[in-house]
């Protein structure tokens, strides 16, 4: 039929990944609120109306457009066994032409953090990116001290690049990010520097 289109699910051993949808609102609101303190100090400063329902409307219709546009690819992580919302992650800035880049962001509800939950939603991304979307590169930054954010990255095949000075406000603060990339046949072999 005409003017429908499939949408996205990338599976995961324990997960589907998907896009928003107006009825995860409550779970959505739940799991930020009941993590802000976990989510703080790795997070720009959530506005006044963050946790709204009328915010995440915005947010459900934000990924649908970015999604449909191809500039982002916005997915909530669902475990399959129970329908719990555990974090979300993004491939956003996609850049097609000569760069075939995007970049990725994540977060993880305090309740799921080290349970390889997010290693396994990149790991599925990652192979969505390079195969279903014809990427060659994705990035990745984070702040040099969250360890376990370094950890999975580099779990996952990304390599440090660099640092980028100012480079997001985090908690109200410009904050320094360590850079990390991730290339279809990298054949780089592993870093240690940073």
């Amino acid at each position: 039929m005409l003017g429908l289109k499939r949408r996205v699910r990338v599976e995961t051993e324990r997960m589907t990944l998907r896009l928003p949808e107006h009825g995860d609102w409550r779970q959505w609101s739940e799991l930020r609120e009941a993590s802000a303190e976990f989510l703080v100090k790795w997070e720009p400063v959530w506005s006044n109306d963050h946790l709204t329902r009328r915010a995440f409307t915005n947010r459900v219709y934000w990924a649908q457009r970015a999604e449909a546009q191809g500039t982002a690819l916005p997915l909530l992580l669902i475990r399959r066994a129970d329908q719990q919302l555990l974090g979300a992650l993004t491939l956003d800035n996609i850049r097609r032409g000569p760069s075939q880049t995007g970049t990725l962001g994540y977060w993880i509800g305090a309740p799921f953090a080290r349970q390889g939950y997010m290693r396994e939603a990149i790991l599925a991304l990652i192979h969505h990116a390079f195969t279903r979307l014809d990427l060659s590169r994705l990035e990745a930054a984070c702040l040099p001290e969250n360890t376990a954010s370094r950890g999975v990255l580099e779990s996952c095949g990304f390599k440090y690049e660099g640092v980028a000075q100012s480079y997001l406000q985090i908690n109200g603060r410009w904050r320094n990010h360590v850079l990390y990339a991730n290339l279809r046949g990298d054949r780089r072999g592993r870093t240690d520097v940073g």
